[in-house]
């Protein structure tokens, strides 16, 4: 059995938590609604104020879809209710960042502008404040669609090794090489 599996999943008051005949789990809460289709073999119980995912046999398949349908289930959860959001700042001169609705413009030194059309799931806000870095901010509270979002918009200028100029995420450490010149002493 997966030993994050078998943790229950503590359902607040303000969520409301159905299962379908086809093993489909909504859960909607202050946030919004979200729904995840869960496989056939598994099944979802509701015991009090606890959501449990039970697993049918100890076979490897099932022990890993057993965790990763009760991971799911918590992020939704954790999502409706107090949301998801990742920053990511732009290091490098003359790079910017600017947001109409949920229409990104950035500007990362190439030729043209990078507009980056967000899904309607997602909020975007940017920060440009004298002596750092731009900030763009997106907040969702679907966890997939949000890890998705920001990897695509870290992967049109990721951070290079030598300066670190490009996007990335706060609190991101970066590897840095040593150059050229570290090589002739």
């Amino acid at each position: 059995m997966s030993r994050i599996g078998k943790a229950p999943i503590h359902i607040p008051s303000e969520v409301i938590f159905t299962v379908s005949d086809t093993n489909l789990v909504t859960i909607k809460g202050p946030k919004g609604e979200l729904s995840q289709q869960v496989d056939t073999d598994m099944t979802v119980l509701q015991e009090g104020t606890d959501i449990i995912v039970k697993c049918p046999t100890t076979q490897k398949r099932h022990k890993a879809l057993h965790g990763l349908y009760r991971s799911l289930i918590n992020n939704m959860v954790v999502g409706v209710t107090q949301g998801y959001k990742i920053e990511q700042e732009l290091v490098g001169v003359g790079y910017r960042a600017t947001n109409q609705g949920n229409t990104l413009d950035m500007v990362l030194g190439f030729s043209h502008h990078y507009v980056f059309q967000l899904p309607k799931e997602v909020k975007v806000t940017t920060t440009a404040e004298k002596g750092k870095n731009p900030t763009i901010i997106i907040e969702s509270t679907d966890k997939q669609l949000l890890g998705q979002v920001a990897a695509k918009i870290r992967s049109l200028r990721p951070p290079e090794p030598y300066k670190g100029k490009g996007i990335k995420f706060v609190g991101e450490v970066l590897r840095r090489k040593a150059g050229k010149s570290a090589a002739k002493k």
